[in-house]
């Protein structure tokens, strides 16, 4: 579900958040939990160096409230995990992976830098290291949360059948149907790679392509390489990801024609 702030001046760029998904709730609310264990055990601590001199019924009540923090701590971390996974699609965490190169007109467009020391664009579970590979890491609550839609989205961005919006380092950019290239209309396609055995093969998304589900593995190739291009219409592509190009020269792969 996506929510959107829009500036009220025409012109002005167009905010977007992204409310939080389980997961995402869950895994800050472990974050913040863990941390209030730790600061109540400080405390605890300090208390007990305190107050060296301590009776028994003082004694039993430190070692109680150390043990009870713990506890609590602990049941809910593993409850949290174990919830999450049983919500899960694909029965616990998963580690995907799909290449992709994003064309406009002829030029490679590249996703911004990532920022901080996470070293990714994007999510905890979604995201992208500025190596042109989408990362699916972690537990997946819906099938589409693996979607090109979901990945854009998670980056910044947004996608639909006719036109992708994705954020770059000199800021948001859009390719929709119908814009120009070199002056002439050209149009939004996603080409695919996947593989089958020691081929490839490669298969224009005609029919809804923002809700193409990439293929669950984690080395490229086998996982898939997508090619979203804003181009004169055309069939196939001649666009294809430098790790199938590697697997090409290496003979591992060969290219399995129409």
């Amino acid at each position: 579900m996506r929510f959107f702030e829009v500036l009220a001046h025409e012109g002005e760029e167009v905010l977007e958040k992204t409310a939080p998904s389980l997961d995402q709730v869950l895994r800050t609310n472990s974050i913040n939990f863990t941390l209030w264990a730790f600061l109540a055990l400080g405390i605890l601590t300090i208390i007990s160096m305190l107050y060296r001199q301590k009776s028994e019924r003082v004694k039993y009540f430190l070692f109680g409230a150390f043990l009870v923090v713990a506890l609590a701590n602990t049941i809910y971390l593993s409850g949290s995990t174990i919830y999450l996974n049983q919500q899960s699609k694909t029965g616990g965490p998963i580690h995907w992976h799909a290449d992709f190169e994003i064309w406009n007109c002829g030029e490679e467009i590249n996703i911004k830098d990532p920022q901080g020391f996470s070293n990714k664009t994007g999510e905890e579970v979604v995201h992208e290291h500025n190596d042109k590979r989408m990362h699916f890491e972690g537990v997946l609550l819906d099938l589409h949360d693996a979607s090109l839609s979901h990945f854009f989205e998670s980056l910044g961005g947004s996608m639909s059948n006719t036109h992708l919006t994705i954020p770059t380092n000199s800021g948001l950019l859009t390719m929709k149907d119908g814009d120009l290239c070199k002056g002439q209309k050209a149009n939004f396609q996603v080409f695919v790679y996947s593989t089958k055995g020691d081929t490839f093969f490669q298969q224009k998304l005609t029919d809804n392509p923002k809700d193409y589900i990439i293929s669950p593995q984690s080395n490229i190739p086998p996982g898939d390489c997508v090619i979203v291009e804003l181009d004169e219409p055309k069939d196939r592509t001649d666009k294809l990801c430098n790790f199938y190009k590697v697997a090409v020269l290496k003979g591992e792969l060969k290219e399995r024609l129409p």
